[in-house]
């Protein structure tokens, strides 16, 4: 029987301001609030609630027939705390349904990754912890910034514990393979891999509302036929997209949502059935090893990671970011870890590609490659700044960690000395109130009566 993985991602960039270099020193705050706040509440109203509504009447209509995942990215779960709480309010009204899994992913949609293992892993765990807080779901699948994967980051993701991991069918990966099969990371085999189908995922979001396009328009019934036509054997079709892709990229006034929203009785028409990543990888088992020596993701024709590392401003600005990744995380500031974790977002090394795309491709406000590089490493300059002044450059990694490791036994030194402090404190008031009620009582023996003797004897007259 076939079933469909329909997954979309829920991330939402930081917008960072103009700064100058003569700002370097004088302006710790890096972002455009108005902007932020726009974005945020302009794509809340225009894709994320029309798009949740619709997926929960999907949910009720079909009698939890229909099954959906998503990923949040704690970077904007901060922002729909601030400006969409609205979306965070419908997210746990859909995961009360109990047909929606919450998936893995980094806290601030970085390239962590592609260059530090430990950060990598301390935000995973963080994203998961907020997953948990919202949702009260333990995420048993990741899926990494943008689909980015390789036969490292798979074992990396297994001793993390992960049941599976989400990534790109690219055809230069499987060569003569299919996409709708369950595979395995060649370096952790117990590590399963759902592999996004490139063309039909992309019909969707790419192509929906494209009057040109061949297949133009795509109705449920005849989306639903390709894969009931698929060989028989061809049981998984991972559909992933971004959330935004409904309402943004293809318009409400295209039909999207009733095309969604007769997908789950065209499908159980043909008997094809819908999934949670984690259920595939519990009811399915692998069919073989997928093979990625070099990193691929979900963006561009090449389906690799140039379109953030592929020219040299690029890859200055990532690699002087995450010169400082150890000396950040050993640190734990609450303040430069969010401008970490905001610094970190992939799109600002998207705004310096120099690659032409064949999907529209929005700078923001910058006006080329080398004007959005201009103005990061500004702000880089700053942040690195303030994370030396913080902890001087010349202490190296090692001794800044046995630094804070001895700072921190201190502190939990002077926390439990402060326990024991206050529990003989309460013993001391407790043993002075016993000894005043003690002393009470022996006062009252002692105290002198007021009533005068009987007379014993009768005077005689």
């Amino acid at each position: 029987m076939k079933t469909i993985c329909l997954y979309f991602e829920i991330h939402q960039n930081i917008q960072l301001k103009r700064y100058r270099f003569f700002d370097i020193g004088t302006d710790h705050y890096y972002y455009d609030d108005y902007e932020n706040e726009r974005m945020m509440t302009e794509i809340a109203e225009k894709s994320y609630m029309p798009a949740l509504n619709t997926l929960l009447e999907m949910i009720h209509s079909s009698d939890k027939y229909f099954k959906v995942a998503f990923s949040v990215s704690g970077v904007a779960m901060e922002q729909m705390e601030i400006h969409a709480p609205q979306v965070l309010e419908k997210l746990q009204e859909l995961n009360e349904t109990g047909c929606v899994e919450f998936l893995a992913e980094p806290y601030s949609h970085g390239l962590a990754s592609l260059a530090n293992e430990e950060s990598f892993a301390q935000e995973v765990k963080r994203q998961c912890q907020k997953m948990h807080e919202y949702f009260g779901q333990h995420p048993k699948v990741l899926r990494n910034s943008s689909l980015i994967y390789s036969d490292d980051i798979g074992l990396q993701v297994a001793n993390m514990g992960f049941e599976g991991m989400l990534t790109e069918g690219a055809k230069h990966v499987l060569g003569w393979k299919s996409p709708h099969y369950l595979y395995h990371c060649a370096l952790a085999p117990q590590l399963k891999l759902l592999l996004r189908d490139v063309g039909m995922s992309d019909d969707i979001s790419l192509r929906f509302n494209n009057r040109d396009w061949p297949g133009y328009p795509l109705f449920a019934d005849h989306y639903i036929d390709r894969i009931a036509n698929l060989p028989e054997r061809e049981q998984v079709v991972n559909i992933f997209m971004n959330l935004s892709a409904i309402g943004i990229a293809q318009p409400l006034n295209s039909n999207i949502l009733e095309f969604f929203k007769a997908l789950p009785a065209c499908a159980k028409e043909k008997q094809i059935t819908f999934s949670t990543p984690s259920e595939i990888c519990a009811n399915i088992k692998t069919v073989d090893a997928l093979d990625v020596p070099d990193t691929l993701s979900w963006y561009d024709e090449e389906r690799d990671v140039s379109t953030w590392l592929g020219n040299p401003m690029q890859r200055e600005a990532f690699n002087k970011l995450y010169s400082v990744a150890d000396r950040v995380r050993i640190a734990n500031d609450p303040r430069i870890n969010q401008d970490w974790d905001y610094l970190q977002a992939s799109n600002n090394f998207r705004f310096m590609t120099t690659k032409s795309t064949a999907v529209g491709f929005d700078r923001g406000i910058y006006s080329s490659a080398f004007d959005a590089f201009t103005n990061y490493m500004n702000i880089l300059g700053d942040f690195i700044n303030r994370v030396n002044t913080l902890y001087p450059e010349d202490i190296d990694n090692e001794e800044l960690n046995s630094l804070l490791t001895t700072i921190k036994n201190q502190g939990e030194e002077i926390v439990i000395k402060e326990k024991e402090i206050l529990r003989l404190q309460n013993k001391i008031e407790k043993i002075e109130k016993e000894s005043g009620k003690l002393r009470a009582k022996l006062e009252d023996k002692e105290k002198p009566t007021n009533d005068k003797p009987a007379a014993t004897k009768v005077e005689e007259k």
